[in-house]
């Protein structure tokens, strides 16, 4: 199995977020720190915000910042909300395959889609940030995550 971009970059940007507490951080200011477009963020950034994974703060020293604690963030539900989970045509709503009916194909990857996220359920971004200094001297935050 293979997550998106924007799957990856939502996990990043949450990341950092987390490593930064309750400072407001920026779109371009996480760009920036992981060498991504700051384009491709502005989309990930509105989505995470819509699914209410995150706060933003309008106007002049506005920013965004975790909208919950890094321990209520199931990565395999991030991963079910961000991803699509049709896999293949026979998941689809308007699936024409001929052979549907007869193939197995769909069960199979029914089976490993559920141990997939089965896996990611068990951990939360409190997992993926669980050294926290190593992560914020890679990203040149050391002395601005909110006293880390």
């Amino acid at each position: 199995m293979q997550i998106t971009r924007y799957t990856d970059y939502s996990i990043r940007v949450l990341a950092y977020c987390a490593l930064k507490r309750d400072a407001l951080a920026t779109t371009q200011e996480i760009a920036d720190r992981y060498g991504v477009s700051g384009n491709h963020l502005v989309k990930v950034v509105q989505e995470l915000s819509r699914l209410g994974y995150l706060e933003a703060v309008r106007g002049k020293g506005g920013g965004i910042r975790l909208a919950r604690p890094p321990e209520a963030v199931n990565l395999g539900d991030l991963v079910r909300q961000m991803e699509d989970m049709e896999l293949v045509e026979c998941f689809e709503a308007g699936n024409a395959c001929r052979i549907t009916a007869a193939c197995r194909l769909r069960g199979i990857l029914g089976e490993a889609l559920r141990a997939f996220i089965g896996v990611l359920s068990r951990y939360t971004l409190a997992d993926v940030i669980a050294a926290p200094d190593e992560m914020a001297r890679l990203l040149d935050l050391t002395g601005r995550c909110g006293g880390r």
